[in-house]
């Protein structure tokens, strides 16, 4: 992977527009440690591929050995990197957590990095390009398993940490890093965890290492999450399948009665018919809308989602932003009777699916999840065995004010890591312990940042990183750690 620009003494680095991305050089330090990290890009990209190699999915029912080979694999990451007090931590059964730091540069600030290890599941193998634990580059991309969520964040921090120590010796702040076993399950631990190691873990910004940018070759910081409300709902008839051939006629069906309770959550436009769902949403600001409708996304998102190209999206290009960011969406996440493999000619006995709302600020969680239950019961079907059994209620996030120097800094270092201008984003995803992790420590800024994109198909088949963009984040990180040497929190 060529370099795109020198970092010297003559940078002269500008972005898109032509504009310079700093007046002044970076320090002699930071000069050594991008070149250092320049150098060195394919052995960052052999220590990912090393833990991809891993399958640590988290998930119940996955060999749970496989998440502690893949926390001592990146414990000995940290190690090799130069950090000190590096160590697995848990607690009961919960997938073990891993711990470094490096806190010897006094009066200066104190970072908390923070990544995940752990993965989802393969998912349909056989729609796979190629295994999905044994990384393959292919187009400039690296396929696999975990490539971009999240352990390319793992080694966005240890590159750039690595860059420093072995050329300075130091670092310009001080870090702590955090790499979790649990996000992919909810990190249902995380605020105990933290509780248990405050002591250790105080810090005065962190760096979130988990996110994507809008578009490839885009560096962005997020700024607001959606929360998720989740419930598993179940339709009984029957105690047991029955003969279609010998009942059929004379029976009801659950399946097509929960197809229809299903579809009442929503008008004949998609939008979503819980009562009073929409009444805490928080409208946007004149400048927010105004920046969100010049949004140009249509064309990104049908080829990142593959939507056949015969379906129109549900709401207008100029609302693409709104509809991802800012307002809550329906989602049917699963739905199964019978099995499809062992496929006969029965009446199922009932039919379950999962249904999720991503919700936004305002809105709460309980009360989002009781209007939901509410609804269900309300529509079912008279007669039939109606159970719904709650799985999520996490809020939402959002900065408060991006211009707070700590993301203003993270902004800056990115552009000079990909050499242009870094966009304020929102995302629709849904991080439970962002809000949680940044109150225990006593209300510190987030910064959410991240090396995926919209063709990385995080948590599907074929996922994948830009190695580009991989060799783009790592440089930004190590701006990032230069700069926050000069932040100091309100």
């Amino acid at each position: 992977m060529n370099s795109e620009h020198r970092h010297g003494p003559a940078c002269g680095c500008v972005n898109e527009k032509g504009e310079p991305l700093y007046v002044t050089a970076p320090s002699e330090e930071t000069h050594k440690a991008l070149n250092y990290c320049e150098k060195n890009i394919e052995s960052w990209l052999s220590e990912l591929e090393t833990l991809v190699k891993i399958p640590s999915v988290s998930l119940e029912g996955f060999n749970p050995e496989e998440l502690k080979l893949s926390a001592e694999a990146t414990a000995e990451s940290l190690r090799r990197a130069g950090l000190e007090k590096v160590e697995l931590l848990s607690f009961g059964d919960v997938h073990p957590y891993v711990y470094a730091e490096w806190v010897h540069k006094k009066d200066a600030p104190t970072l908390l990095l923070y990544a995940h290890h752990d993965v989802q599941p393969s998912g349909r193998d056989e729609k796979w390009n190629s295994a999905p634990f044994v990384p393959t580059v292919s187009q400039g991309r690296l396929y696999g398993r975990g490539t971009a969520d999240d352990k390319a964040g793992i080694i966005a921090h240890v590159a750039a940490i690595a860059s420093f120590l072995k050329t300075s010796g130091e670092l310009p702040v001080n870090v702590k890093i955090l790499i979790e076993g649990e996000e992919e399950t909810g990190s249902h631990h995380l605020a105990e965890f933290v509780r248990r190691y405050k002591h250790v873990l105080n810090a005065d910004a962190m760096i979130l290492t988990d996110c994507a940018n809008i578009d490839s070759g885009v560096p962005s910081v997020t700024t607001a999450l959606r929360g998720l409300v989740a419930l598993d709902v179940e339709l009984e008839s029957l105690t047991h399948p029955v003969h279609s051939g010998l009942w059929g006629g004379i029976l009801p069906d659950p399946v097509l009665a929960l197809s229809k309770l299903l579809a009442t959550l929503t008008d004949d436009h998609g939008r979503m018919a819980v009562e009073g769902i929409y009444d805490d949403v928080r409208g946007l600001s004149a400048s927010e809308r105004k920046g969100f409708e010049a949004l140009q996304m249509e064309n990104l998102a049908r080829r990142a989602t593959g939507l056949f190209s015969e379906l129109p999206f549900v709401v207008p290009e100029n609302q693409f932003a709104e509809a991802l960011w800012r307002a809550p969406s329906l989602s049917i996440n699963a739905i199964q009777s019978g099995s499809r493999k062992l496929v006969s000619n029965v009446i199922q006995d009932g039919a379950w699916a999962r249904v999720s709302i991503r919700i936004v600020p305002d809105m709460k969680p309980e009360k989002v999840l009781s209007a939901l239950e509410k609804h269900l019961k309300k529509h079912a079907p008279a007669g039939f065995r109606l159970k719904t059994v709650p799985q999520a209620a996490s809020h939402w996030w959002s900065v408060s004010d991006i211009n707070e120097p700590a993301y203003q800094i993270a902004a800056r270092s990115l552009e000079k890591g990909y050499g242009r201008s870094t966009q304020f984003i929102g995302c629709g995803a849904s991080i439970p312990f962002v809000q949680p992790l940044s109150d225990e420590l006593g209300g510190i800024p987030a910064i959410l940042v991240g090396v995926e994109d919209p063709y990385t198909n995080a948590h599907s088949e074929n996922e994948s990183l830009d190695l580009q963009d991989f060799r783009r984040t790592l440089l930004g990180q190590i701006h990032m750690l230069a700069d926050f040497s000069k932040y100091r929190r309100k």
